[in-house]
């Protein structure tokens, strides 16, 4: 908790300062103020640079978002900000007496020791010591001395409560989510946008689980994995392990072909930066979203002193990271960059029936597109209208870069999805399936046919496509120069490929009873040596 400046009279020269008491608004909040961070950050992150001001002038904006967005515990802390910036600026304007203050007695000080030094000068008298006697300056000049000291001593309390709040305010906004783009439901029901029928009518409930199917073709393989891991983790083989090579191989020559630049990013990052991206070390309901790494050092199993590190949740972190803390060129816009990786999630959920197989899994292969673009032209703030086409009826002047790129990403996926044949259903969300980072969101569902009396009539989530305006670039401190002078880049993010739901789609929707063989997409066969059936035989 803060110091608490007491008021002093030390001399007749009172700090202004001193007047101020707050004995109520100080406590209450300092008693609501959740734990924020489960790691610490290291002196050579990123600092976050957020827009505290536009806080400030819409705590009720933000109240209501977090509402929407099902953030309880954060619900409160723009107002919060609000009450902090207001004692900030008590605090400030006192200090601006209180420094004038000083200022004057400083001034007085120095002529009276320019005085005092004339008087020495021109005064041989010494007492009977020998020691040259006190000028007529010497009381004053001490009184005043002592003073200035107390002066001192108040604005350095005054310096300590400013950062402190400032502090507190940094750490209430970083608990913030991102606002909600107009195109976004309020509530937990999606928009329908549009579904795509491939596979005939999807009426089927007696069809075989891609986990029988893979262990009847010998390609899906969860009791050993058990063993060696546990729940949550499988083995691919022959087959299931070529079909997703052959998946990631198509996937990034498809993006590849389409202007993105291919990276195999680390599988290893800090914890600030996986936190920065929206990826904290526990979510809203206080379950564990990542996997932490432990540091021991030598002579210590704590590993004081280490920056934390964590598994990669998704590339979307490294690659965000990429470029945290520089600066991009307004030329270069957009990025954009395809990543194949291992992703590690900790949530994977309960064991039931909906999460059977391959799921939701603690640890898979994954191809995900990430860009960064110039920030939204727009005739207001880029928060009231996120991802809004330019020639949307309902949309003020100006074009919107992020939503250029967010459209190329869902026509990517569909596109993928298209070729190999599976039927799909494309998805608005709503404000209470949105991660902190994303102000918008479509996810792309595909059937699967196991799951039509289990879990929202068979249809499953295999892809998701976000904006997240200037969430993580602030955070990350990544900005772009342009003609406007230093601004923050947006970034979105979509999911290619997340292989063992798609490989799971294909082993239901190919499966055919009568042959006992999977049919493998004809986009993918070259990929996997011509293989045209997966079973019967080979």
């Amino acid at each position: 908790m803060r110091k608490t400046i007491t008021a002093a009279s030390r001399s007749p020269f009172v700090c202004p300062f001193c007047t101020i008491r707050n004995p109520v608004t100080r406590p209450r909040i300092l008693q609501q103020l959740p734990s924020r961070r489960a790691f610490t950050r290291p002196s050579f992150a990123p600092k976050p640079i957020l827009d505290i001001k536009h806080i400030i002038r819409n705590p009720g904006l933000y109240t209501q978002n977090c509402e929407d967005r099902n953030y309880k515990a954060a619900t409160p802390n723009a107002w919060k900000i609000h009450e902090l910036a207001q004692e900030r600026a008590q605090i400030q304007n006192n200090a601006k007496d209180t420094r004038e203050a000083y200022n004057k007695l400083k001034g007085e000080i120095e002529r009276l020791q320019r005085s005092a030094q004339r008087g020495k000068k021109s005064s041989g008298d010494k007492d009977d010591e020998g020691v040259p006697a006190k000028g007529p300056f010497e009381a004053e000049l001490s009184e005043l001395l002592s003073h200035a000291k107390a002066f001192k001593e108040e604005m350095s309390k005054v310096t300590e409560q400013e950062k402190s709040i400032e502090d507190e305010i940094q750490e209430l906004a970083l608990a913030l989510p991102n606002l909600s783009s107009v195109h976004t439901p309020v509530g937990d029901v999606p928009d329908f946008l549009e579904t795509i029928h491939r596979t005939g009518p999807l009426t089927n409930t007696t069809a075989k689980s891609h986990v029988d199917i893979g262990a009847k073709l010998d390609i899906l393989d969860f009791s050993s994995s058990a063993t060696t891991s546990g729940w949550g983790f499988y083995f691919l083989k022959n087959e299931g392990a070529l079909l997703e090579q052959a998946l990631i191989q198509y996937t990034l020559h498809l993006l590849r072909t389409a202007g993105w630049t291919i990276v195999a990013p680390p599988s290893i990052v800090y914890t600030h930066i996986a936190a920065a991206c929206g990826f904290q070390p526990r979510d809203q309901n206080d379950e564990q979203q990542i996997y932490h790494l432990q540091q021991p050092t030598r002579g210590s199993e704590a590993g004081d002193g280490k920056p934390g590190l964590s598994l990669a949740a998704t590339a979307e972190i490294p690659l965000a990271g990429m470029y945290a803390g520089k600066v991009l060129q307004r030329d270069e816009m957009p990025v954009k960059m395809a990543a194949v990786s291992r992703c590690y999630r900790a949530e994977a959920g309960a064991r039931g029936v909906d999460t059977k197989g391959l799921y939701r899994v603690h640890e898979f292969s994954k191809v995900e597109m990430f860009a960064w673009t110039m920030p939204d032209e727009r005739g207001r703030e880029h928060f009231d209208t996120a991802g809004m086409d330019s020639n949307d009826s309902a949309a003020p002047q100006g074009h919107s870069h992020s939503s250029a790129i967010f459209n190329e990403i869902v026509t990517l996926q569909r596109k993928i999805y298209d070729s190999l044949n599976l039927s799909y259903r494309v998805l608005e969300m709503p404000a209470g399936d949105l991660g902190g980072p994303a102000t918008r969101k479509i996810d792309i569902e595909a059937f699967f046919p196991s799951r039509k009396e289990v879990k929202d009539e068979g249809w499953g989530e295999i892809t998701s496509t976000s904006i997240c305006t200037d969430y993580q670039s602030r955070r990350l401190g990544t900005r772009v120069k342009s003609e406007a002078g230093m601004e923050f880049p947006h970034t979105v993010n979509g999911t290619a490929v997340a292989v063992p739901r798609v490989l799971a789609a294909l082993l239901e929707n190919g499966w055919d009873e009568a042959t006992g063989t999977v049919e493998v997409p004809e986009v993918l066969r070259g990929w996997m040596g011509g293989i045209e059936r997966i079973g019967g035989g080979k």
